[in-house]
């Protein structure tokens, strides 16, 4: 029992070294918990989403996406695509007066919109697929006939992180009574999406 424990920390700790960083599908998520805006569908898609590529990694899909690097281009291209559109709307909101106000633009305030937005920037951003399918997937591997353990820890390292980020956010909503850190946030929010865009597509060069 304790080799299973020690794998399934080892795929907590690493799950949460590779999630806790600046990215897009965070800035998302932090952004939905400070608008307190479908907080919980975004969780469940981010989660499960998760998941999914992380089981598709130890079941060898690591493997598949590494001998086809044409699928791996075409994702960064789309990647890049999807994030450069998602940070202009951020700094339109940065940019316009009426988008700092708390009726403004917020975002995607529906279901649908948020939901398909959650999706998008997990599954179109080929990072996801590096860090969970191909990095977590052959890391897995080497904790032999305990890799479903090592998956579990990821799996949770994954929920914990998404739904303290979603949920936690709340606590900083004082801060973000005033405007000028709404534009701060979708400031910062453009510049990484950018610089993301930028680094798929000299990636893909």
């Amino acid at each position: 029992m304790l080799p299973d424990l020690l794998a399934a920390a080892a795929g907590l700790g690493l799950g949460l070294s590779l999630i806790v960083a600046i990215g897009s599908q965070n800035a998302f998520v932090l952004r939905q918990g400070l608008r307190r805006q479908r907080v919980g569908a975004v969780v469940v898609v981010c989660v499960l989403s998760d998941v999914a590529l992380i089981a598709a990694g130890v079941a060898g899909a690591g493997a598949v996406v590494r001998e086809h690097p044409a699928v791996l281009l075409a994702v960064r291209v789309a990647g890049a695509a999807f994030l450069v559109v998602y940070g202009v709307l951020a700094a339109r909101r940065a940019l316009a007066p009426h988008a700092l106000e708390e009726g403004g633009d917020p975002g995607p305030a529906s279901l649908g919109a948020a939901v398909a937005t959650a999706l998008a920037l997990t599954w179109l951003n080929p990072h996801v697929y590096l860090d969970t399918v191909v990095l977590l997937g052959s890391i897995a591997q080497s904790h032999p006939g305990r890799q479903w353990w090592f998956a579990a820890g990821a799996a949770v390292a994954s929920t914990v992180w998404f739904t303290a980020l979603g949920y936690g956010a709340a606590l900083l909503r004082p801060l973000f009574a005033r405007p000028g850190a709404w534009r701060v946030l979708d400031v910062g929010i453009a510049l990484v999406m950018f610089a993301l865009a930028a680094s798929l597509l000299l990636a893909a060069g």
